[in-house]
């Protein structure tokens, strides 16, 4: 029984060690156009979750009931991220655009890059270190 729980303790230590090079980000959204639909945000770490190739590392959605929202990824290891957001103002499952293709529902990404496309991984990173960070994204 001793010898069992002396050799789980380094890896109980690992575990603790991993838990806190975690953070959390915070997100604060503004411009939210309209109160009805669904505001979806992905945070991907990497090119392949930017071009939709790869899952999220972490995803969350929510129901808007004013012009700004806060929303928190937690336990994020540290490292470089970047965030997308899309409101799906009539919650079809889709980002409506118009027929040239640019968006009509409210949509912006970390960095709040100004460029007429979507923006680049690198241009929408933002780094997350052990202790966490705050970023605001306005939406388009």
């Amino acid at each position: 029984m001793i010898r069992n729980a002396l050799f789980c303790l380094p890896f109980a230590g690992l575990l603790l060690a991993a838990s806190a090079s975690a953070g959390d980000l915070q997100v604060d959204l503004h411009g939210i156009r309209v109160h009805t639909g669904t505001v979806r945000l992905a945070v991907v770490d990497g090119t392949a979750g930017w071009d939709g190739k790869a899952a999220p590392v972490q995803a969350q959605r929510l129901a808007p009931s004013a012009d700004d929202a806060h929303v928190v990824f937690k336990n994020l290891p540290a490292g470089d991220y970047a965030v997308l957001v899309t409101h799906d103002e009539n919650d079809n499952g889709t980002l409506d655009t118009n027929i040239v293709g640019i968006p009509v529902e409210g949509y912006g990404f970390s960095n709040n890059p100004q460029v007429q496309r979507k923006p680049t991984f690198d241009e929408a990173r933002v780094h997350v270190p052990a202790d966490g960070a705050a970023i605001s994204i306005a939406l388009r």
